[in-house]
């Protein structure tokens, strides 16, 4: 499919994204302020952030909002406390794209390690179940509210020795495919990305033998990430391959 959007597309439209410091997360920040977009940039290291909270600037004019937040040891009090500053400091959130995501450790099943899985679903399953269960309300209230998770190739099909990331992006895909049908009948689009195999440093981290120059950038795979997030997008409770296979 192709996916082109008017250059001010997302214009007066308030969005979140996590993992904003980088890779992915931070090139889908950069491409939803250039089509017009208020992003608030959610990530752990406060300095990535700023790099990026620059560059919208310097390339947009616009400036953006940075929350530091650790999704590992994050209440649902602190995503309750998010939901009201973000509606008291912008009155509205018109998206939300779940990027953050740990990899964990490749291994047998039998090996993965109980701790190592607690903190896995810790930060790629709860974290965006109470982040979307406090900001619920507020997408709602959008009159086109967009809401976009992060799957894998690993969370359609199981793969051996992916074991505990791979079960997460099964939670994840299932979360959203609950949220999606809950809402099919409102203004709100739910749905999930596999970006497939992206030059960021957690696929150097699970292929390090890999060439990156053979890998698609994030930047690449932008287009997906506008349409899912813009006004004209139909698909609900999909996840859709940016990458598809010829």
């Amino acid at each position: 499919m192709n996916y082109t959007l008017a250059q001010d597309e997302l214009e007066g439209k308030v969005i979140l994204v996590t993992g904003a410091g980088d890779g992915i997360g931070r090139q889908a920040a950069i491409n939803y302020a250039q089509h017009g977009a208020t992003v608030i940039l959610l990530g752990r290291t406060v300095s990535k952030l700023e790099a990026v909270y620059d560059e919208i600037e310097t390339l947009t004019g616009r400036q953006a909002a940075i929350v530091p937040l650790d999704l590992q040891g994050a209440t649902k009090q602190h995503y309750l406390d998010m939901a009201e500053t973000i509606e008291g400091q912008f009155g509205q959130l018109d998206g939300l794209l779940h990027n953050a995501s740990l990899l964990g450790t490749l291994g047998p099943f039998h090996q993965q390690d109980e701790a190592l899985f607690d903190e896995l679903m810790q930060v790629n399953v709860k974290s965006q179940f109470l982040m979307t269960q406090a900001l619920l309300p507020l997408l709602k209230k959008a009159p086109a509210g967009r809401l976009i998770f992060t799957s894998s190739t690993v969370g359609h099909d199981g793969r051996a020795y992916w074991g505990n990331y791979s079960i997460s992006k099964f939670a994840t895909e299932g979360m959203m495919q609950v949220i999606a049908d809950e809402y099919s009948n409102t203004a709100l689009r739910t749905n999930a990305i596999n970006p497939g195999g992206t030059r960021t440093k957690m696929r150097a981290t699970a292929f390090p033998g890999e060439d990156p120059q053979t890998l698609k950038t994030p930047t690449d795979i932008m287009p997906l990430y506008l349409y899912l997030m813009s006004p004209n997008c139909d698909e609900n409770g999909q996840c859709i391959d940016a990458q598809p296979k010829k």
